[in-house]
């Protein structure tokens, strides 16, 4: 059975999309069929990490969703970005949102569909017979979010330890439970070294009353590769990457 998987945060700024990078990546490279879809269609930005040259972009997500085009056309395999650590049968297909000002600008002045969005979603399931489809959403909560959340499989919090997203994330728990979403974990991130893990895990986990899939170091290393690679892919064995590994596992879990 195919899983859907969301990627969100209530605040921009947590690491969303690098995570939905790295956690997608993980996954294929076990033999899976991965798809990635950036909905954050008012700051995309997901297709830097796979470096995806936008001057091949010929369709986008919002080509699909104002009727130009079928889903499966917008839909690029990036399954080089796995290298040598995938299997035969690894992929990944990356569905990016376009980055030209006036597409941006559409989307914000006229919105879109959001029932052709949730029938894409399906349709990318079927059509590139996907294991499983991440969503990197838009932070916050608004009517793409919900309906993200209320198709989900696996909904991933990512949270910083910060009061304001403690605060936020709050709410999207209480939506997330509303909604009976099946599955929801709790992703911490930019965690500084000095902090006691063990104590962060319990209180977040406490406040919330949901699971702490893994508690992720701010890595310097990371922050030099700017955006640049799936940093899980070349450097499995660093801490970051373990605990990524980590919340893969437990996102491919029967």
């Amino acid at each position: 059975m195919s899983k859907i998987v969301s990627i969100h945060s209530f605040r921009g700024g947590t690491g969303k999309s690098n995570s939905t990078a790295n956690l997608a990546g993980i996954v294929a490279r076990y033999g899976h069929r991965v798809g990635i879809i950036d909905t954050d269609i008012q700051s995309p930005g997901i297709h830097v990490l796979f470096g995806f040259d936008e001057q091949k972009m010929k369709y986008s997500l919002n080509d699909y969703l104002w009727g130009r085009c079928n889903i499966e056309e917008t839909a690029y395999d990036v399954s080089s970005i796995l290298g040598k650590t995938g299997k035969a049968n690894s992929r990944i297909y990356l569905i990016p949102s376009s980055i030209k000002a006036r597409d941006i600008t559409k989307v914000l002045r006229e919105g879109f569909d959001f029932n052709l969005l949730n029938e894409g979603f399906q349709e990318l399931l079927d059509v590139l017979n996907l294991d499983y489809l991440f969503i990197d959403t838009h932070p916050g909560l608004n009517e793409e979010t919900l309906l993200s959340i209320v198709i989900s499989d696996i909904l991933v919090l990512i949270l910083r330890p910060d009061r304001q997203d403690f605060q936020g994330t709050a709410v999207t728990v209480e939506v997330a439970r509303k909604l009976e979403v099946p599955k929801m974990l709790l992703l911490i991130n930019k965690a500084l070294p000095a902090l006691d893990f063990d104590a962060l895990q319990q209180q977040v986990e406490k406040t919330y009353n949901a699971p702490v899939a893994g508690i992720l170091p701010v890595a310097e290393e990371l922050m030099q590769l700017a955006s640049s690679d799936v940093f899980c892919l070349r450097h499995p064995e660093h801490p970051f990457s373990q605990v990524m590994e980590k919340v893969a596992q437990m996102i491919m879990q029967k």
